[in-house]
């Protein structure tokens, strides 16, 4: 069976799109995925027993620092809808914005020497800014995906290698990471967490370049299509689908986040092993990727809503025992994470490929396409939920009262099991109630497919050449 899935989603014989620019379209997952999964995993641990900031003022850096990217986010999409140049609207912004991307993150995990309160003004200005260059690259690179080809099934394809480049390269991430800081530090994590992170940003801005160069859009908007953003704006708040999808997007994320930034604490602290955590996320990163290439089929057969839905109900189910685990019982902490990772890891293609559904059907119902600004939903979403999993993250780690490097008390462990077990298991279980109200079903889809390309043939014969 795993076969055929894997034949199935690699397979050469698309009428539309080549093997060549679908791996060319998963690199610049990549790219994005070696600072998202940097963040995500090791930016709290960084910055409370590296960077030497309390869990408390990073909790509530990552909560504040979203004021501004909550209106970042749409402004991006609508910039991108407006951009008109011979490379397209979205595709300039991989090459514009690649070095800034690399140069930003590297400044992130920079140690200088300040006072306390320097050091916290210094982690605001440089976060902050990195969400602005992530949201100026990522959002046009996951906007991409609904213009490279108008075919719902080769969209749920490109997806599924949109996000075997992102937990591929989270894979390298989540193994080589700490091995390097070890090795580029000598002992000093200041000094190596800033030159992995050198060398990371070197490989994502080759990688972005190369995704530029090898994919194409082919969607575009009406060709008579004028459209003031107060209009896309009161389209979008009525567009139920997005609202939709934007709960899906905050719900799962908060849930990796959460997990994600609990798993150094709980290895370190709980079960007292560091050299287990990367064989941890990896273990649960190669099960992502397995879940994946499975998907693709499953959807097909099933339809993106439901199997969704009981995705996030099996994931649920795999995390929530987390918290009846011992310290000693390693073995079923990885069996867990290898379920639950091949249940959640498949969510991720199916949202970006829903997203693409949703732009598709907000043109069928306004006439009017605004391709960025639906996909920057996605992009905010996926930020606030992270957000929400940091700040709750460094929260929980002070209520608790962790202290950086120290024994931590009994009241402490707790805390750090809860990250790792009911909080993600709550935002699974939330996500799984949500889609149920999402109404894009594939008989849907296949109209609003077939109406589209109707419109689009009357409207190119209609254009005076």
């Amino acid at each position: 069976m795993l076969r055929l899935r894997f034949k199935s989603i690699f397979s050469v014989g698309s009428a539309s799109l080549s093997l060549t620019e679908k791996i060319g379209y998963s690199f610049g997952d990549v790219a994005s995925c070696i600072f998202f999964q940097s963040f995500m995993l090791y930016l709290l641990y960084f910055y409370t027993d590296v960077f030497g900031i309390t869990a408390a003022a990073a909790g509530t850096m990552f909560l504040v620092t979203r004021i501004w990217d909550s209106v970042n986010d749409p402004l991006m999409g609508i910039l991108g809808d407006r951009t008109n140049t011979r490379w397209g609207k979205f595709r300039p912004y991989l090459l514009w914005m690649a070095l800034p991307f690399g140069i930003v993150g590297v400044m992130t995990f920079s140690t200088p020497d300040l006072s306390l309160q320097g050091k916290i003004i210094y982690a605001y200005i440089t976060y902050s800014i990195m969400m602005m260059v992530y949201t100026a690259i990522n959002l046009p690179y996951s906007a991409l995906l609904g213009v490279i080809t108008s075919d719902p099934k080769e969209r749920t394809t490109l997806s599924s290698y949109k996000f075997i480049g992102a937990f591929g390269g989270g894979l390298l991430i989540q193994f080589f990471t700490l091995p390097l800081v070890e090795r580029f530090g000598k002992g000093d994590e200041a000094v190596g967490f800033q030159h992995t992170m050198m060398l990371y940003a070197l490989i994502a801005v080759v990688l972005f370049f190369i995704t530029f160069l090898l994919t194409r859009e082919r969607v575009k908007p009406p060709l008579a299509q004028k459209t003031p953003i107060r209009t896309d704006l009161k389209d979008l708040i009525k567009n139920k689908p997005w609202l939709v999808m934007f709960l899906l997007g905050v719900f799962t994320l908060a849930a990796v986040s959460i997990k994600g930034a609990a798993t150094m604490y709980y290895f370190i602290y709980y079960v007292e092993d560091k050299s287990l955590v990367k064989w941890f996320f990896t273990a649960g990163t190669l099960a992502v990727i397995v879940g994946i290439l499975l998907v693709d089929g499953i959807a097909r057969r099933y339809g993106k809503k439901r199997t969704y839905m009981w995705l996030m109900i099996l994931t649920f189910v795999f995390t929530l025992p987390f918290y009846f685990l011992g310290p000693e019982q390693v073995v079923w902490m990885f069996v867990l994470q290898i379920l639950g990772s091949v249940t959640m890891g498949p969510t991720s293609p199916l949202v970006w490929a829903m997203y693409a559904d949703v732009a598709d059907y907000s043109e069928w119902k306004t006439g009017r396409r605004a391709t960025g600004l639906i996909f920057s939903a996605g992009s905010f979403a996926q930020k606030m939920g992270w957000t929400i999993g940091g700040a709750v993250s460094g929260w929980i780690l002070a209520l608790y009262q962790y202290e950086a490097g120290a024994e931590q008390t009994v009241e402490t462990l707790k805390g750090i099991r809860y990250m790792m077990s009911i909080y993600p298991a709550i935002g699974a279980l939330l996500a799984a109630i949500a889609v149920t109200l999402y109404r894009i079903d594939e008989k849907l889809v296949s109209r609003i497919e077939s109406e589209l390309k109707e419109r689009r043939l009357l409207d190119a014969k209609s254009c005076p050449k």
